[in-house]
């Protein structure tokens, strides 16, 4: 049973490309994004449960995110509710939100770790921030609706 959940592990993560935002980018692409400056979205909830079949939340307003592959070389990859962020710190720990949740506020970053317990919230330093990882998770999330 341990192999059979290390396999599902591996071949789970292997089919997500992993991309990489450079500090001085996240801070430019992020530059006036705090929680005044967020919109109004609605999701899809791949499972229905209890006859939901969508959900708002709010989102940052970037369509776009600029980012580089393992060679260094510049993609740009839309914004969409699958899209994960992975900020490895200073001292290893590692935050994972979902990207378009994420905002700043002063120094600090703060986004949401779950799409089902928006509560679920964390902010870490961003001078604490050495390496930022971002990817399509694959799950089957997608905008139903965006609210200017």
């Amino acid at each position: 049973m341990r192999y059979f959940a290390l396999f599902v592990l591996l071949t789970g993560l292997s089919g997500c490309a992993t991309y990489f935002i450079p500090m001085k980018s996240f801070k430019h692409q992020f530059n006036g994004i705090d929680s005044t400056h967020l919109r109004m979205v609605e999701s899809n909830v791949p499972v229905m449960l209890f006859g939901v079949s969508s959900y708002s939340y709010f989102a940052n307003p970037i369509d776009t995110i600029d980012c580089v592959d393992d060679n260094n070389k510049p993609v740009r990859l839309a914004n969409s509710p699958s899209i994960e962020i992975r900020f490895t710190e200073n001292s290893d720990d590692r935050t994972i939100f979902y990207f378009d949740t994420i905002y700043l506020q002063d120094s600090l970053i703060v986004g949401a770790k779950s799409r089902f317990i928006p509560s679920l919230r964390d902010a870490i330093p961003i001078d604490s921030v050495k390496l930022i990882e971002v990817q399509d998770g694959k799950k089957d999330f997608h905008y139903v609706k965006k609210k200017k």
